[in-house]
């Protein structure tokens, strides 16, 4: 559904939205330590979302990767657009190249209610509003180790767990 660049992308500009102002900017470097990311790999991303707006940056040795106001009103989809140019969420979640109501694949109507779910959060929320749920649900942010509480759309109050 999400590919590993654009998960890593919506890791990293939830941490920096928690951890990074324009007086204190984080370096590509730190940023992949903190998320167990390969900084090659994390440095390529934060490249293209600076390059579109969705982070800010500063080059020199006073320099590094924070986010403005502006920045933080993005929504997560404009992070995955921003990563993989296109909507992984609206493909057929087996891959199939042909798949809708009237062809559908095996998981079609499986999906089709999840998907419907997770697209509307993905083009509402805001950065803010997620990050904000990402550092809270952290029992200790500093440690990301620390186990993680996952975002739960507003009108969930619980995960529900088919094996309870």
């Amino acid at each position: 559904m999400f590919t590993r660049a654009s998960k890593n992308g919506i890791r990293s500009v939830l941490f920096l939205a928690n951890n990074s102002s324009a007086k204190k900017k984080l370096g590509a470097k730190f940023v992949a330590e903190k998320l167990e990311i390969p900084a090659p790999f994390l440095a390529k991303i934060l490249q293209k979302l600076s390059k579109n707006d969705i982070i800010s940056s500063v080059k020199g040795p006073h320099g590094g990767f924070y986010l403005n106001k502006e920045n933080t009103q993005k929504t997560l989809l404009d992070v995955i657009l921003c990563i993989d140019q296109s909507n992984k969420l609206e493909e057929c979640f087996l891959g199939q190249l042909e798949c809708n109501n009237e062809k559908p694949c095996v998981v079609h109507h499986i999906y089709k209610p999840f998907k419907k779910q997770m697209l509307l959060e993905v083009k509402t929320k805001t950065i803010a509003e997620v990050a904000i749920h990402f550092k809270k649900n952290r029992l200790d942010y500093n440690d990301l180790t620390a186990p993680f509480k996952p975002y739960l759309p507003t009108n969930q109050t619980k995960i529900v767990d088919d094996d309870e």
